[in-house]
């Protein structure tokens, strides 16, 4: 990998700025991508649901990529985001040499993320420009973002019949089924993994993001990452190219990856907890999340709660933005494997190391864990959102309020409204709502971009609520 540069946080409001800012450094980057081998180059822009879009280019054209002479993209016509005309000019991107990845699994071809400007201007509908504007303004406020992702997601493939079906399940096609156990943790089948698994964690190493372990989580054939920390920016990248990576692997071993939260009743909701922390600009390397000595929280960190507390509804409607989301939003489950209780939070609230919570203090490192995420997030949007809400809570010294350090799951709804603690949106049209309300999401997302997720996730909310499912034929059909 490239060695990074700061200066891919800047956030640049002209078209010209952000290509002599690429300039200079396009022999070094050129050099180092043909020594490594690589032929075509993509580079990647961020669409409205966080996945990234090219045109794959050789590596002749890349000077020309550059400097913002390559390919154009009428991103009005495929990417959710209308507010633009058959008639209107086209996107312009512009690759950030400093988020260079070299496809490990096929090292003849290299991603760079990058930004799109139109008409001289960031375009309006960038998910990374927003990021990008987001820890500009902050640094204007003296801070920067750091955060690092927990990722899960479950690995499957097809049987015979050409359904899917999980990839490492010991309870498929026997005549005798054994008992199950918890997935989690378990020694045999991580072993049984460990093809799929040695690839995956061999290429993130070979990145250096520094993984931790790999997990294998509660529901069959779940697993989650750890990896270390960065600034925002850098995280996002990572977690779009990370999403990349596990499905190509995948791929060769004759299975699938899915991000989907909740594929099934009895399965663990997949989450991507978003853990956050902060330097002052004014004192770099030093966690304003926790006192000069390290022994507690700081003030700062409790403000920052406050902000993120402030907003959660709208920020919930970012992180956790499909349908499919919110069933795993709950506290309990019947027919779970290994329990009844999700683990998942269900309430606007903090507390130190309490997983019911939304808004967890762990006792192991001094950052803010959002666990209301999951990975069909845009991740630069989250970001962005969290980066913002957080400076906002310092600045104004909001207060969240006293931690709940008890368990929320047995609270029933009075006791918790007696208590003033606010639920988490239920469904995504709940969320939505308070999204469509929030001035604050208005001002991180810019009101075009909002406009056009708030469009495209109502008629998300609609298609799904007009559909009639197999629940309902099994509840109703008889019964009336």
């Amino acid at each position: 990998m490239l060695k990074s540069n700061p200066a891919s946080q800047i956030y640049y409001k002209r078209f010209e700025d952000a290509v002599e800012r690429n300039r200079p450094r396009i022999s070094e980057v050129k050099a180092y991508l043909e020594e490594a081998g690589v032929k075509y180059v993509m580079a990647a822009w961020i669409d409205l649901h966080g996945i990234p879009k090219t045109k794959p280019v050789p590596m002749s054209d890349f000077e020309q990529l550059c400097l913002g002479k390559g390919p154009q993209f009428a991103v009005h016509s495929i990417s959710f985001v209308p507010e633009l005309s058959p008639a209107d000019s086209d996107q312009v991107v512009v690759p950030d040499l400093d988020a260079v990845y070299i496809c490990p699994w096929d090292t003849s071809l290299a991603i760079i993320f990058s930004d799109l400007y139109w008409e001289d201007a960031p375009y309006n509908v960038c998910s990374r420009q927003a990021l990008k504007r987001a820890m500009h303004e902050a640094a204007e406020d003296g801070y920067t973002g750091y955060a690092g992702v927990e990722p899960e997601f479950i690995v499957m493939k097809y049987d015979e019949n050409g359904l899917p079906v999980k990839a490492f399940d010991d309870d498929l096609g026997k005549a005798i089924s054994p008992r199950r156990q918890a997935f989690g943790y378990d020694v045999e089948y991580s072993i049984d993994s460990m093809p799929f698994l040695k690839d995956m964690i061999d290429i993130i190493e070979g990145m250096g993001w520094n993984l931790h372990d790999v997990v294998a989580e509660g529901a069959y054939s779940q697993f989650e990452l750890d990896f270390h920390y960065t600034n925002m920016l850098e995280m996002s990248d990572r977690l779009a190219f990370l999403r990349i990576v596990l499905k190509e692997v995948a791929k060769k071993h004759g299975m699938f990856v899915t991000f989907m939260p909740k594929p099934t009743v009895g399965d663990w909701r997949s989450g991507a907890h978003i853990n956050m922390s902060m330097h002052h600009e004014s004192r770099p390397g030093e966690n304003i999340f926790e006192t000069p000595d390290g022994s507690d929280w700081s003030d700062e960190s409790r403000w920052a709660v406050g902000g993120l507390m402030q907003h959660a509804e709208a920020i919930t409607a970012i992180t956790c933005p499909t349908v499919n989301s919110y069933n795993g939003l709950v506290p309990r489950v019947g027919g779970f494997e290994g329990g009844t209780v999700t683990w998942a939070p269900t309430n606007i609230t903090y507390g130190f190391n309490n997983r019911s919570a939304q808004f967890r203090l762990p006792q192991s490192r001094h950052c803010i864990e959002n666990r209301a995420c999951d990975m069909t997030m845009n991740v630069y949007l989250a970001m962005a959102m969290h980066l913002t809400c957080a400076v906002q809570g310092i600045k104004n010294k909001v207060d969240p309020g006293k931690p709940t350090d008890f368990d929320l799951y047995a609270k029933t709804e009075a006791e918790l409204e007696e208590l003033g603690i606010r639920r988490l949106p239920r469904t995504l049209y709940a969320a939505i709502e308070a999204l469509r309300h929030d001035d604050m999401a208005k001002h991180v997302m810019g009101p075009v971009m909002r406009h056009s997720f708030l469009e495209y996730k109502n008629d998300e909310w609609e298609r799904y609520h007009q559909s009639v499912t197999d629940w309902e034929v099994q509840e109703y059909l008889r019964l009336y």
